[in-house]
């Protein structure tokens, strides 16, 4: 990365502000604001730990306002227009934030306004980081045209050649190998994590529902794995990572396939019948609208595939909300929108590293469509997004100093990660942009489950 201090100076400010942002938004900093109600000093007994998350929140909060002056002072003569407005924005609102913090001190109910103000700061200082890096960075890479993405004509494809036909032991497990693959088990671990983490934002679940929960969670994703293998065939023969996926290469019949993803449907919807009727019916809704509505409908057609395909991932944690309440609450919600706005973070590093893969597919993502200059300043968008989106969490939760430490850390290192690809614009940036995402989420629920099971 070229040597230059603006850069990393408005990324800590950035993860700054969010770490304001996300001790506001815990239960503790409220808790805070009533042990130590004079500002901006706190006269309050330092063994009462209140006092202490009081006045670690004030020291943190001048150290960020100091940082915000000196990066706006740093990058103001080579800033554009409009990164000097989100600058100047980020500047004028962070006295104003810090005056309603010394409001809340006092006793008076404006917290909610008090992290809005923070969310709009952290928002602005996004702006200001992404406009720089496309003006730094970018280049006019986007198509003139939309480009042509029609599928080419198929082309027989002959099954892979074997000098020696597989009989016997060997046999059965290349073939049960096979129909596991068709279940896309990479998916399995991170989605059943979400449902995981709803069930444990909802209340306590008991062992039946957790096991019948994630076992019907298992095999919806098993089937609609099935499905878009079954849909996608031919297409996958044509893209350099799917062309030895299982129907591609003959290994499994469609129909078997089709036998299969059915068999795995009605039971797991077995399983989440088991558990309430709302259950099923936002498990079968998720079977739907993977292999239905994304792989038929979006994935081919609009450049938006990726964003309104990522309600696909979100559902799992309504399914877990609603398996231990019977209803779709505030809690689940939230955390649905956190894996929706996850998502375009997450696939558009993929679709950066397999863009040539993806035109030849026929797919229109966004880097095929739009460029990559235009991708990667998404893919900044939408990790913004989803780091506030971590904050709401925090604020309509009981989540505490674990699931904020983590959701802090693992923000900063996939925004760093996100960086470095706006300087590098390499297939190895990406991917490792692409598992700073994974590790982010991965974590992040995990957090939610310890955190959620210690209240």
């Amino acid at each position: 990365m070229r040597s230059n201090r603006f850069v990393p100076l408005l990324a800590a400010a950035v993860v700054g502000v969010y770490v304001l942002v996300v001790a506001g938004a815990t239960a503790a900093l409220a808790e805070a604001a009533t042990a130590c109600g004079d500002w901006p000093l706190c006269h309050g007994s330092y063994a009462d730990p209140a006092v202490l998350v009081a006045i670690f929140h004030r020291v943190v909060a001048a150290i960020v306002g100091l940082l915000v002056l000196v990066t706006v002072a740093v990058g103001w003569r080579r800033a554009t227009r409009r990164v000097r407005f989100a600058l100047a924005m980020a500047l004028v609102l962070y006295p104003i934030q810090a005056a309603v913090g010394a409001v809340v001190a006092t006793g008076v109910a404006v917290e909610r306004f008090h992290l809005f103000l923070g969310m709009v700061i952290f928002g602005a200082l996004v702006l200001a980081l992404a406009w720089h890096l496309e003006a730094e960075t970018g280049a006019d890479d986007a198509p003139e045209t939309p480009p042509e993405l029609s599928p080419p004509a198929d082309e027989p494809v002959e099954s892979p050649a074997s000098a020696r036909p597989l009989s016997g032991l060997p046999r059965l497990k290349a073939t049960v190998g096979a129909y596991f693959q068709l279940m896309k088990p990479r998916l399995m671990w991170l989605l059943c994590l979400v449902a995981g983490a709803g069930m444990v934002l909802a209340g306590t679940p008991t062992v039946r529902t957790v096991v019948a929960t994630l076992g019907g969670g298992v095999l919806a994703i098993g089937a609609s794995g099935t499905f878009n293998h079954v849909l996608e065939r031919d297409i996958d023969k044509r893209m350099e990572r799917t062309s030895d996926r299982p129907l591609a290469t003959h290994e499994v019949p469609v129909r078997n396939a089709l036998a299969f993803g059915g068999l795995l449907t009605v039971a797991s919807l077995w399983a989440f019948l088991s558990v309430n009727l709302l259950t099923a019916a936002l498990g079968l809704a998720a079977i739907v609208f993977y292999s239905i509505v994304y792989t038929l409908i979006l994935k081919p057609n609009t450049v938006q595939n990726t964003v309104i395909g990522g309600a696909a991932g979100a559902l799992p944690a309504l399914i877990g909300y609603a398996a231990v309440t019977g209803t779709v609450g505030v809690g689940g919600l939230v955390l649905a929108t956190v894996i929706f706005l996850w998502t375009p973070a997450h696939f558009y590093n993929l679709a950066l590293a397999y863009r040539d893969d993806y035109e030849r597919g026929g797919f229109p993502m966004m880097p095929v469509v739009r460029g990559e200059t235009e991708t990667r300043k998404h893919i900044l968008f939408y990790l913004a997004a989803t780091l506030l989106g971590a904050g709401v969490l925090a604020a309509v939760s009981n989540l505490g100093w674990l699931y904020g430490a983590t959701t802090v850390a693992l923000g900063a290192v996939f925004l760093w990660m996100v960086i470095r690809l706006h300087y590098e614009q390499s297939e190895p940036a990406a991917f490792r942009a692409f598992h700073a995402s994974n590790a982010y989420l991965g974590l992040v629920l995990v957090a939610i489950v310890v955190d959620a099971l210690a209240v």
